[in-house]
């Protein structure tokens, strides 16, 4: 295989990536300067060397404890579990949530061989401890058959422990209109109304 072969090969191994777009990718970099592609594989390498999951929350850090385990001015009571370390980041960016995280690993899918011992919850359940710390778990699990049977799952494994078992809200997107979302989210929306005026 050739070394243009090879590149296009790995590039359409990642997400999103069909092999034309992965051809795109590899002529731009050969009609770059080296030192771009150069730049590029040093970053991949750091990438590799560098990075790696908290200890505590599972989230990607180059420091272990990450910098949100180890921020003090983190609520250490409240816990959000997600998925996958994205999801901190999806979550971080809207601004409002100030405590700490819980990486899961994925989510549970029989069909694609991932049970409960493939998540990372055995760490979830030492965070809540003995000592009460935690008051309460925020579920944040995709609204999908696997993150719903992930969500059900986490609760009925974390409410023994007398801690709070809260799931985000699911149902419109704000600036969507009625006539264009699904009957499900619909449904969703409506169950999860409260009263105007309340934040």
């Amino acid at each position: 295989m050739s070394a243009i072969e090879e590149l296009v090969a790995e590039f359409a191994r990642l997400p999103g990536i069909g092999r034309k777009t992965a051809q795109r990718l590899t002529f731009f970099l050969l009609k770059q300067p080296r030192e771009t592609s150069a730049r590029l594989a040093r970053a991949v390498a750091a990438l590799g060397e560098r990075v790696r999951a908290c200890s505590r929350c599972g989230n990607l850090t180059e420091a272990d404890p990450c910098a949100i385990c180890t921020d003090p001015r983190r609520d250490g009571a409240v816990v959000c579990v997600v998925e996958e370390a994205s999801d901190v980041l999806a979550i971080e960016r809207a601004g409002e949530y100030r405590g700490l995280y819980h990486v899961l690993g994925g989510r549970l899918s029989p069909l694609d061989g991932v049970g409960p011992d493939a998540l990372n919850v055995p760490a979830l359940l030492e965070r809540l401890g003995p000592n009460g710390a935690v008051r309460e778990v925020i579920v944040a699990t995709n609204p999908s058959v696997e993150g719903e049977a992930t969500a059900h799952y986490l609760e009925r494994l974390l409410r023994p422990a007398g801690v709070s078992v809260t799931r985000l809200a699911r149902g419109l997107p704000v600036g969507g209109e009625l006539e264009y979302a699904d009957s499900v989210t619909i449904a969703q929306a409506l169950s999860a109304r409260r009263e105007m005026g309340e934040r």
